[in-house]
């Protein structure tokens, strides 16, 4: 598929056939990331002034510790922390990556995804270099496993991405394909722009990450979907370089002491995180610790990266899941991946009546009203309307 029909699809997802897949979307993110404005140019690394990066103390020596991850980097003079977005000159921790977008694309709000949060409309989602975690399976490795150097960028700044957005009709920016964490100056400073221009402000994160910034994060975001990877600490650090602990901090940090709204997603990756014990654990962690309120997404596995010998998530051991997901009490569990499945809609959890016909990321119909089911009148939660100016 050519890179302008790939973007046609971003750009009209209910253009007569339905949008792409989130799996052909990422696998075309990087050919056609710069099709959207051709006022943007490329960067020139010399021509950009770097911007302080925060979340960072001083040490003897020039040496400095970061305070944005839970590696609690040790950066000398000249060196750069774990992702390699950030790094230390003569004592002053810089980000490299403020405002050069490597990614930048018109994504329907589903296939972040997010389903409780003003269906259908379009966001514009941006990205840069690099990563806190090295996933072995990472869909876009080919952006977030990289320095900033050694991958194309365009210079954004925050208020052209709030202006691009609005010219494409979008109602929402998204930080997502990457590790928003990495780019939280760069966030921060688009959020507030974006709010300014009565845009909801979204991200996508594996949420590896202090809870002090993500505490500031969570000033400027409506909405978090929160990639929980498994419910295993030894998968975390063998399969993503990480730990689990964090993570679950993290969720309960944006759960329980910020405004935001809330989905998790799973990718359930064959013989590696689709133990039914382990997940009916993690299940009863999420109702006891959030609520049987947050959606949580099973999304179906495709052979990435490092490791294209597994084969894909059946459907089956999805349907699985998500049975344990409803028997352990979570009230919104829905299917990713699969196309036509009929856990991509959205019912109501008290009398059972469609509320929100999905396939394929594109919603058929959605019938709540003023955030109730229209049958039985029960409130469903989430992001029904845009907040008034």
């Amino acid at each position: 598929m050519r890179s302008n029909e790939v973007l046609r699809e971003l750009i009209c997802p209910n253009s007569g056939k339905h949008s792409l897949s989130r799996r052909k979307f990422l696998i075309h993110l990087i050919s056609c990331y710069s099709l959207l404005n051709a006022r943007t140019c490329l960067l020139a690394a010399s021509a950009i002034s770097l911007v302080r990066a925060r979340f960072y103390k001083p040490l003897n020596d020039g040496k400095i510790e970061c305070l944005l991850c839970p590696r609690r980097c040790i950066v000398a003079h000249g060196e750069r922390g774990f992702c390699g977005a950030r790094e230390n000159r003569n004592g002053t921790y810089y980000t490299l990556v403020y405002g050069r977008v490597c990614a930048k694309l018109i994504d329907p709000i589903e296939k972040l995804p997010l389903y409780h949060v003003l269906p259908s409309v379009k966001t514009f989602g941006i990205a840069t270099a690099c990563c806190n975690l090295t996933c072995k399976y990472c869909q876009s490795w080919q952006i977030s496993q990289v320095r900033p150097e050694d991958t194309q960028s365009v210079y954004m700044r925050p208020e052209d991405v709030v202006e691009e957005a609005k010219s494409l009709g979008c109602k929402a920016i998204a930080y997502t394909y990457t590790e928003p964490v990495n780019f939280i100056e760069y966030a921060i400073d688009c959020a507030k722009e974006a709010r300014k221009a009565g845009l909801l402000n979204i991200c996508h994160t594996a949420a590896f990450v202090n809870p002090e910034p993500l505490k500031e994060l969570c000033r400027y975001m409506d909405a978090f979907n929160i990639d929980l990877k498994a419910f295993s600490d030894s998968f975390y650090r063998e399969v993503c370089g990480g730990q689990l602990k964090p993570v679950l901090d993290a969720i309960k940090v944006i759960a329980n002491e910020s405004n935001a709204w809330l989905e998790l997603t799973y990718l359930v990756v064959p013989s590696l995180n689709d133990d039914k014990e382990s997940v009916k654990q993690m299940c009863e962690w999420i109702k006891r610790n959030v609520g049987a309120d947050v959606p949580l997404h099973f999304t179906r596995f495709f052979p990435m990266y490092k490791l294209r010998n597994l084969p894909v998530t059946p459907a089956k051991t999805i349907d699985a899941l998500r049975r344990v997901a409803f028997q352990s009490g979570l009230r919104y569990v829905y299917v990713g991946n699969v196309p036509g499945h009929g856990g991509e809609s959205t019912y109501c959890p008290y009398c059972g009546s469609l509320l929100i016909q999905r396939v394929n990321y594109v919603v058929r119909f959605n019938r709540i009203r003023k955030g109730r089911c229209p049958d039985c009148g029960m409130p469903i939660p989430g992001i029904w309307s845009l907040p008034q100016k």
